[in-house]
């Protein structure tokens, strides 16, 4: 199995678009809130784009989720 080894920045991004995606999962999996669709604080999602940015995996969809996966494969 390889071993993905992240720079810093890598690790940043992964984390933050991990948290981006439990905040996600948290917002659609609470109560509804007065019937309007689940949301997801702004400062979240511009956490993860700035986190993108620095690590240079802004439009490179491909690479980003290969060390996603290199970070933590799933059968």
């Amino acid at each position: 199995m390889p071993t993905a080894v992240l720079t810093d920045r890598e690790r940043a991004a992964v984390q933050a678009y991990l948290r981006l995606l439990h905040t996600v999962r948290a917002a659609f999996d609470g109560p509804p809130a007065s019937g309007r669709p689940p949301l997801v604080p702004p400062s979240v999602l511009a956490e993860a784009e700035r986190a993108l940015n620095r690590a240079g995996l802004t439009g490179n969809e491909e690479a980003f989720f290969q060390l996603l996966h290199d970070c933590d494969p799933q059968p």
